[in-house]
């Protein structure tokens, strides 16, 4: 063997080394938790319209009246002065599609009553492009909602109309608290 076909051959070796290190670093930065979701410890957000993992009834699709369903808010922790709604599908074709942002939901809130909105809450845009509730309005297949609560240390001071990203990072370092509820739907 030539001197010229083992270099090759090494050199390869350490490249193939290198990648399998660095993939294993990123591995294992993709495992940290995002600092906008921490863990739920004690907060609930439930329907009296569908059960966790259960059909989402048409009434709140776009099948129906295409209006927010009824939510019920407990054991909201007293260190939190707002609390924020963001509702979206990760089983879209072309990534996660936000249906619903809310903020500045007041903490003593107990409920969201249907097609309303929390007196004093903020509504952020769609992907609907529009500042209200979208409902679950999937092209084919059974498609999941997540209906995710978080309580925060503050109110936020972000304008009606801004987008989930900017919502996120209002947010970061502010919950103290989340809770989610997932529905499924598949459209008629």
């Amino acid at each position: 063997m030539s001197k010229s076909f083992l270099a090759s051959i090494l050199l390869l070796a350490i490249l193939l080394l290198g990648f399998a290190f660095f993939g294993i670093i990123k591995k294992g930065k993709q495992e940290k938790e995002s600092p906008v979701v921490k863990k739920d410890s004690g907060m609930k957000i439930t329907s009296p319209s569908f059960q966790e993992n259960a059909f989402i009834p048409s009434k709140y699709t776009c099948d129906g009246e295409n209006i927010n369903p009824p939510l019920t808010i407990s054991d909201v922790s007293a260190d939190a002065k707002s609390l924020a709604l963001i509702v979206d599908d990760p089983d879209a074709p072309v990534g996660t599609f936000v249906h619903w942002l809310v903020w500045n939901i007041p903490p003593g809130v107990s409920e969201v009553k249907e097609g309303n909105l929390p007196e004093g809450s903020v509504q952020g845009t769609n992907d609907f492009g529009k500042r209200e509730y979208g409902g679950p309005c999937p092209p084919s297949g059974t498609h999941r909602y997540f209906f995710r609560l978080y309580a925060l240390n503050q109110e936020l001071n972000l304008p009606e109309g801004v987008r989930r990203e900017e919502l996120e990072k209002a947010m970061e370092g502010k919950i103290i608290d989340t809770a989610e509820l997932v529905g499924k739907y598949s459209k008629k």
